[in-house]
């Protein structure tokens, strides 16, 4: 696997083809449609379904769920994929963390996400926050891939009202002086994109009919790092999150043990998560 890894420290992100096998993909697919019949547990929200309901139409009914790690084996796995871990390993740190595990399910006519920088929700203290965002489906234009712009501001950036139908959330970034520079990150299913924490990204509406856009996002950083998240003021204030899980190399602060502060939760379809408005 040849990774331009001084791509990604130049612009912020890096698309790696075919990083999934089609049996891995295929493995995900079976898996997303299980965690959302309840199979692997029943999640505050979900809804009842039974044999007779057809996978898409379980699947309509959501837009993601986070956490999904700390239910599903699958999903636990593939935080410790050999491919992701690589790659991690070169552009983050020889000891790398993950913290969180989010599942997409972006079915037609679902909103996308407004433009943000991951570092703004999930704080380090030395900025290696990174994202592995692993198509499951094809993201295409019209099914509401990511956009990127490319680069790494050196500070995270004020967020503002949304008035867009396109996106979910209440907030979003003014990306205006930006204008002409967002790209379209169309990839094929098994393709994984790495983005920093400071990298401004987003997702439109999903316009087709009949096209699902179903991504696994995980979060990554230097486990050197300690991880100030109070996961948007829903845990006590912490200067160090120990609900972590180790993927690579070794933690220098394992004496303090980890915990399971957080349990899988059902995204809801408007989004206010954390705002500075």
């Amino acid at each position: 696997m040849n990774t331009d890894i001084n791509a990604y420290k130049e612009l912020g992100y890096v698309v790696v083809p075919d990083l999934f096998t089609s049996d891995e993909i295929a493995s995900l697919k079976k898996e997303t449609a299980d965690i959302f019949r309840g199979r692997r547990g029943v999640i505050e929200g979900m809804l009842d379904t039974d044999d007779s309901i057809g996978d898409e139409d379980v699947l309509k009914q959501y837009v993601a769920i986070h956490f999904p790690h700390k239910l599903s084996p699958v999903i636990y796995k593939s935080l410790f994929h050999k491919g992701i871990v690589d790659v991690l390993t070169k552009i983050i740190s020889p000891n790398v963390k993950c913290m969180q595990s989010m599942l997409f399910v972006k079915g037609p006519g679902k909103a996308g996400q407004s433009w943000h920088q991951d570092e703004f929700y999930i704080p380090t203290r030395d900025r290696t926050l990174t994202g592995v965002w692993i198509a499951i489906d094809d993201a295409t234009v019209e099914n509401g891939c990511l956009w990127i712009i490319p680069g790494k501001p050196g500070y995270i950036m004020r967020r503002v009202d949304n008035s867009s139908n396109e996106y979910a959330d209440v907030d979003t970034v003014d990306v205006s002086s930006f204008a002409g520079e967002a790209i379209p990150v169309q990839v094929k299913s098994g393709s994984v994109v790495f983005f920093h924490g400071y990298t401004l990204h987003s997702s439109l509406r999903n316009k087709t009919t009949n096209c699902f856009r179903t991504a696994l996002v995980n979060h990554y950083m230097s486990a050197e790092s300690m991880l100030p998240w109070d996961q948007d003021g829903n845990l006590p204030p912490t200067e160090d999150l120990r609900d972590i899980v180790m993927v690579a190399g070794d933690d220098p602060y394992s004496w303090k043990g980890t915990v399971d502060a957080t349990k899988p939760y059902l995204r809801p379809e408007k989004l206010v998560i954390k705002t500075t408005i």
